[in-house]
């Protein structure tokens, strides 16, 4: 197999990200990566991550891949979840509060901060528009998520989230009661959804 049939294939298995620890397995060194990003065969999309310069590369995968403590929160996970339509142009994401992320995902996402107990709560994978799975919190933790940052995004978006919400046939009220109890926000949880429900 050719180098080019190499990163087509790492490409694949990749969801269209060609990592470098991957290229290198392969035997493509990192002196070929970046001779062949400067021959404009390669896109750089991160520090150690590529693409095929034909590719679309998925951002919210790249995203993900830069470090494991690191899930898609707020509106972000609104977007993966259907609930808006709007394309994020800056990622939200949520990282334990003993963790600092790299300055490339600082200035590439909106950074959201919470203790180490509260990280896990509500967190599964979701498909990204490109079929990669990420990790990104429920429905429910979005929704105590967004109700504890009203003050920080648009009110039209933190308003339709929660009317389409509370429209869903998939709600379940029993995980956001308990996600509400032990994220402090039963109050103001019950004030939106009385509203609502």
């Amino acid at each position: 197999m050719n180098c080019d049939q190499i990163l087509r294939q790492l490409s694949g298995q990749g969801g269209g990200i060609i990592s470098t620890r991957a290229a290198e397995a392969a035997g493509i060194s990192r002196a070929m990566l970046s001779k062949l990003y400067r021959d404009g065969k390669l896109q750089r999309i991160a520090m150690g991550q590529y693409a095929l310069a034909d590719g679309m590369p998925d951002d919210f995968l790249s995203i993900s891949l830069r470090t494991e403590y690191l899930v898609f929160s707020h509106e972000t996970a609104l977007y993966l979840h259907g609930i808006s339509d709007r394309t994020p142009f800056v990622y939200s994401v949520t990282v334990p509060s003993e963790k600092i992320p790299s300055p490339s995902l600082r200035s590439e996402c909106k950074v959201y901060y919470v203790r180490q107990e509260l990280f896990e709560l509500g967190r599964e994978t979701a498909q990204t528009p490109f079929g990669n799975s990420v990790p990104c919190y429920n429905l429910e933790r979005t929704l105590c998520d967004i109700l504890r940052s009203r003050n920080k995004m648009s009110t039209e978006t933190f308003l339709s989230a929660l009317r389409q919400y509370a429209a869903s046939p998939e709600k379940n009220l029993n995980r956001l009661n308990q996600y509400a109890k032990q994220m402090g926000l039963t109050n103001l949880v019950r004030q939106y959804l009385e509203v609502l429900l």
